[in-house]
This record gives structure tokens, C-alpha cells and sequence, in this order.
């Protein structure tokens, strides 16, 4: 358990000649969290930082321009060049370079697009002609008669007699020139004067027409080898055009890549400045820095500007008036179980930091619910390839790997204690007891877990409310000293009731008990007595000491459920057992005396467990430190520590 990095903030005062200098190194450096100050600005003789908003939203338009392009032309961001890109550029130097690659990029890609309509066009008539590959009749003879109308098309065997039957009372000629899977090619025919009752009993019976541009002349047979004669031009054509498309990526990738990283430098240093305050002939910078790197941080800034004015003030936990951002810096072997306590939110600065604690925590609870070796062992194995990134499948679950090894590796200790090795209880000796056959002292003990649990939450809201100079809250309040001792002294009593053995005698355990609950009953008026409020009691003295009644019943509930809710690491621990023992059972229906299909369902059943179990595990020790032991001592809130810098950061 840590407190989140001390902060130290940084007020800086440089001459406009050197601003581009400063605000360079300060991205460098990336350990400036930048704070607006631009309202310090001076409203009038000296100026505005709203110029150089104005040029950020350009630079922005421009990278978003420059990345439509290597979007369109499949070129990766890459990684910023070695030299020459923090520069700021000019944004006329920008469009002599963009605009011709854009005109080329839309010509081609519109012929690209173009020639793709054309080729699934022809591919469409090459379809609806193909049935007709056999029947040599010339088209001609069935475009534009005098007398006749005709539908030629492709319609559902089963509608033929149907489509008969509805023209019964007009001539109509009706030939199926071919049918195949269900399907037929017909020629429908009749009189023009006709043709409106021809053309609703064809859309009745699903007839649809083959359609086909006018250019195409001849019989059946010869306009379907001339549309694939054009549908093997149109893709020479679009391969040309492909082609070209390759070229500019290859040319312009490296011009690109480097365009991009400067126009991205230059968008982060104008919103820089555009934060700065400005008076006449100065510029005026806040932000924080981490208080272990403040010297360096100030050295180097006065080998940039030797006039700069630097003033230091540092964030005193406990006497804060403003917000300070949060840096957690936990070692890396840690960061997974960081992005687990950030989840549910980020500490305060004046907060500790339950990393730490959540790393011991959470694979002990699910180590205790999921004991088994080998399974334990197969978990940590995926964990290790989780982190390994092996796998591009998986690359997006890399971040867990060392989460999921550390409950593997937890599980694989339990499971020594519990004595179970891919659900077999009878290759390993038990070092504690087997949860199946103790199911009392496995729940008694899960009962044990959680009140040292919240007991460490409790300690550590008394440790914030130290740290935040919350005497009321850490005398009297719920999760203060007066709610520690509560609780305390009614788990004294608990076990003097159960066991009789508890060293305090059970007078002063109930006195203790009285006075504490008491004190958070009452708490809110005697921290406002504490605090010097008035008045100190609000609404009535009548109304107050109900509302505080059904208060400390609140919290004596929340702590009771709050306890008993750490039994599920007992039930599930037996529950483990037993989907174990189900599937031994299924085993030997299956497959008895230990045969082909017996080994099968031993080993389907164990994946399935690791599977469907291991998740259902995951989540329950999720809930038992965010709703049973972070409730205790956890407000959240933070501010995120966003440092100033040129290459942008995934981690912290």
C-alpha cells in the first residue's frame, strides 16, 4: 500500500523569445501535467493566447487530412523519425505536399471503385445469363416486336403451373427453355394490349427478368462470352489501378509518416501554448511535477531560458485547496493489478493507493476458491502466453497475463492445501483439509478471511482521514476508529458466543460495543461539535436521533452482510470439489474402468472447469474487493496524471 506519487507544482515565468524553446523542452521531458492558465492572460496590451488556438484547430485539420490519406493508402503511423519532426511547421509548406498526393489518392481510388461497380455489374448479367448458356436464340428477335410483349427470366420450378393457371383466360405462350436446382429459365409471352396482366401474374409467381444493356447483341452463347471478355478487361484494369495504388504507397510512406509527426508536434505545442497566460511581453506557465524529479526538471529548463522565473510549491497531503493529479508509479510487475484498482476508479491524492493490496488479495481469494495444482498450473501457463504476445489473437488480452499467473500460481498453492490435482483427491496429501470433507471450518475459516479483510479496509480509512485531517471522520465516523471498534468488539462477542474462549471478557467487549456504536450514531453532531460548526444538530433534536438510530442500524447490517458475504470463498472452494467429484462421475458412466472415454470426459470436464468455473471465480473475488473491501477505505475520484509530451503514452 502506497500513497500515489507526491506532486510538486511548478509556476513558470519566461520571456515570449524563448516561449517555443520552453514549451519544447517541457513536452521532452514528459513529466509536465500541464493546468490552463490561460485566463491569466492580461486583457489588453498584451495579447492573447486564442492565435495560437486558432493554429492548434489548423494543425488538427491537417493531421486529420494527412491521416485520411494513409488510411486510404494502408500506411501505419510508424514511430516518430530520429531527428528534425518537434519543429514547429508552417502550415503553407503543408499543402504543396498533401493536395497533389490527395488528387492522385481520389483519381485512382474513384477509377478503383468505378471499374469494381463495373465488374460486379457485368458479373450480375453473367449470372442471370449463364442458364442460358445452351439455348441459341438471337436476342434481337426478343427486343422491341410489334405485336408481341415478352419477359424473359428466371423464376421458381414450383411457380411454374401456378403462373399458368393465372393467364388461363388470355393466349400467352410460355416456354421453360431450362431448369435446374429448382429453378428455371422461361420465356413468357402474349399480346401487347396484355401486357399489364402479363406483368402482374410474373410478379406473382416470382419472375424476374433478365435485364441487359442494349450494347450487347447477338445469341444467347456469344453475349456471354463478350461479358467475360469485359469482365476480364474491366480486371486488368482495376489490377492497373491497384498497381498505382502501391507505387504511392511505397513513395509517399516515408513522406507521410514524417508530414504526420510533425503536424502532431506541432497541434500539442500550439494547445500548449494556447493554455499559457500572457502578459505583454511574458508568458505565464502552471502545471505539476512529479516532487522526486523537481531539480532536473528546473536545471534543465534554465539551460533553455537563463531569464525564466521558477517557483515550487509542494502538494502537502492533508492541506490541499486545489486538485492535484494523481501518478500512480507501481512497479510494472504490478501494473495489472493497478488497471484492476483504476477500473473502479482512481485514488484521490490524499488517498492510499490499494495496489499493493489488491496484488496480495485478489489470487488469494481466488487461489482459495479455485485450489487445485494442475489446474492452477494450466492457468498460470495461459497467463504466461497472455504476456508472452505470442499469439495475435490474443495480443489484446496481453495485459492480463501477469494477473491471470499470479491466480494460477495462487490456485496451484491451494490446491496443495486442499490436496487436488486435476480434481483427483487421492494423489496428493492434503497440507490443510479438504474443503468437501470440512465444509464448516471452510466456511468458518472464509468468515476468518473477511474480517481481517475489512479489518485492513477500516485501518486504512483511518489512515485517509489521518492523512486528510478528517478528525471528525477518523473519530467518529462508520469507517473511523469508532466504527473499527465497533466492529471489533461484536466480533469479540461472536466468538466468545461460539467458542467462550475470547481473552476480553464479554463486559467489557459489550461496553466497548455500546460506546462505539454510540459514537457513530451520534457522529454526525459530534463532528460538527469537533469541527466547530453550528449548529450541531440539524432538523430537531427528535428527528436527528431517528434518523441516527436507522443509521447505525445501516451500518451494523453493512457489517454484518459485508462479513458473512466472504463465506462464498468457503462455498465456492466446496463448490469446486464437487463440480470435480460430478465430473469423476460422469467419467465412469461414460467410460468404466478407466477406458478410452473415461480419460476424455476427465479431461473435457477440466477444461470446462478451468473455462466456465475460472471466470465465475474471477468475477466473485472482482466483487469482494470492490463492494466488500474497497467500499471501507476507497472514495475514488482522482485526476489522471497526463504529462506533456510529443509521443503520447499507453501506460502510465
Amino acid at each position: 500500500m502506497f500513497y500515489p506519487q507526491a506532486m510538486t507544482q511548478i509556476r513558470l515565468i519566461i520571456p515570449a523569445r524563448d516561449l517555443l524553446a520552453v514549451t519544447r523542452e517541457l513536452a521532452d521531458q514528459g513529466i509536465y501535467h500541464q493546468v490552463d492558465g490561460s485566463y491569466l492572460s492580461a486583457e489588453h496590451g498584451g495579447g492573447s493566447t486564442s492565435a495560437w488556438q486558432e493554429k492548434a484547430a489548423v494543425y488538427a485539420a491537417w493531421e486529420r487530412r494527412v491521416l485520411a490519406v494513409m488510411q486510404a493508402l494502408d500506411i501505419e503511423e510508424g514511430s516518430p523519425p530520429s531527428t528534425g519532426w518537434t519543429s514547429m511547421i508552417e502550415t503553407d509548406a503543408v499543402c504543396p505536399i498533401v493536395e497533389p498526393i490527395e488528387q492522385e489518392l481520389h483519381q485512382a481510388s474513384e477509377q478503383m471503385v468505378n471499374e469494381q461497380k463495373k465488374i460486379e455489374q457485368l458479373e450480375s448479367f453473367l449470372n442471370q445469363l449463364e442458364p442460358l448458356a445452351d439455348v441459341d436464340v438471337d436476342v434481337n428477335a426478343l427486343r422491341h416486336p410489334q405485336y408481341l410483349y415478352s419477359i424473359l427470366g428466371i423464376l421458381p420450378a414450383a411457380n411454374i403451373e401456378r403462373l399458368k393457371t393465372s393467364l388461363a383466360r388470355i393466349p400467352f405462350v410460355f416456354l421453360t427453355l431450362r431448369q435446374e436446382d429448382q429453378k428455371a429459365v422461361a420465356w413468357l409471352a402474349g399480346t401487347k394490349r396484355n401486357a399489364e396482366i402479363l406483368d402482374r401474374a410474373a410478379r406473382s409467381a416470382y419472375l424476374n427478368p433478365l435485364s441487359l444493356p442494349e450494347a450487347y447483341q447477338g445469341t444467347w452463347p456469344e453475349i456471354i462470352h463478350t461479358l467475360r471478355m469485359d469482365i476480364e478487361l474491366a480486371q486488368e484494369r482495376l489490377a492497373k489501378q491497384r498497381s498505382a495504388m502501391t507505387r504511392l504507397h511505397q513513395g509517399q510512406r516515408q513522406q507521410l509518416q514524417t508530414l504526420l509527426w510533425c503536424l502532431r508536434a506541432s497541434r500539442i505545442l500550439a494547445e500548449a501554448i494556447g493554455r499559457f497566460g500572457r502578459l505583454h511581453y511574458t508568458y505565464l506557465i502552471v502545471g505539476w511535477v512529479p516532487s522526486s524529479q523537481v531539480a532536473g526538471f528546473a536545471q534543465r529548463l534554465r539551460q533553455v531560458s537563463q531569464d525564466m522565473l521558477i517557483e515550487t510549491f509542494a502538494s502537502k497531503r492533508g492541506s490541499l485547496k486545489q486538485i492535484v493529479p494523481v501518478a500512480l508509479n507501481n512497479p510494472k510487475i504490478l501494473r495489472p493489478f493497478q488497471q484492476l484498482v483504476t477500473t473502479y476508479a482512481r485514488p484521490l491524492y490524499e488517498e492510499v493507493d490499494p495496489t499493493f493490496l489488491t496484488a496480495l488479495t485478489f489470487p488469494f481469494l481466488f487461489g482459495a476458491m479455485f485450489g487445485d495444482v494442475g489446474q492452477g498450473v494450466l492457468i498460470a501457463l495461459l497467463g504466461a502466453l497472455l504476456a508472452s504476445r505470442k499469439i495475435q489473437a490474443l495480443r489484446s488480452l496481453a495485459g492480463l497475463g501477469e494477473l491471470v499467473t499470479a491466480c494460477g500460481l495462487a490456485a496451484t498453492l491451494f490446491g496443495f492445501l486442499y490436496g487436488s490435482a486435476f480434481g483427483f483427491e487421492n494423489v496428493l496429501p492434503a497440507l490443510w483439509i479438504r474443503p468437501m470433507n470440512n465444509v464448516p471450518t471452510s466456511l468458518a475459516a472464509a468468515i476468518g478471511v473477511g474480517v481481517v479483510l475489512l479489518s485492513i479496509g477500516l485501518l486504512i480509512s483511518v489512515l485517509n482521514a489521518w492523512t486528510k485531517k478528517d478528525w471528525g471522520g477518523l473519530l467518529f465516523d462508520a469507517h473511523g476508529i469508532a466504527g473499527l471498534a465497533l466492529y471489533w468488539s461484536l466480533v469479540g462477542l461472536a466468538i466468545e458466543v461460539m467458542i467462550g474462549k475470547f481473552p476480553i471478557p464479554p463486559l467489557v467487549l459489550a461496553m466497548l460495543a455500546i460506546l462505539a456504536g454510540l459514537g457513530v450514531m451520534f457522529s454526525e453532531a459530534l463532528k460538527r461539535l469537533i469541527e466547530r460548526e453550528q449548529p450541531v444538530v440539524e432538523g430537531g433534536l427528535g428527528t436527528y436521533i431517528v434518523r441516527s438510530v436507522f443509521e447505525l442500524f445501516e451500518t451494523l447490517i453493512s457489517l454484518l452482510s459485508n462479513s458473512i458475504s466472504y463465506v462464498r470463498v468457503g462455498a465456492f472452494a466446496v463448490a469446486h470439489m464437487g463440480l470435480s467429484a460430478v465430473i469423476f462421475i460422469l467419467a465412469e458412466l461414460i467410460g468404466p474402468g478407466q477406458s478410452a472415454g473415461y480419460w476424455i470426459v476427465i479431461i473435457v470436464g477440466n477444461l470446462f472447469i478451468i473455462g466456465f468455473e475460472g471466470v465465475i471465480v474471477g468475477i466473485q473475488a472482482m466483487r469482494l474487493e470492490y463492494y466488500e473491501l474497497f467500499s471501507k477505505f476507497f472514495t475514488g475520484g482522482g485526476m489522471r496524471y497526463e504529462p506533456l509530451t510529443l509521443v503520447p503514452k499507453v501506460e502510465e
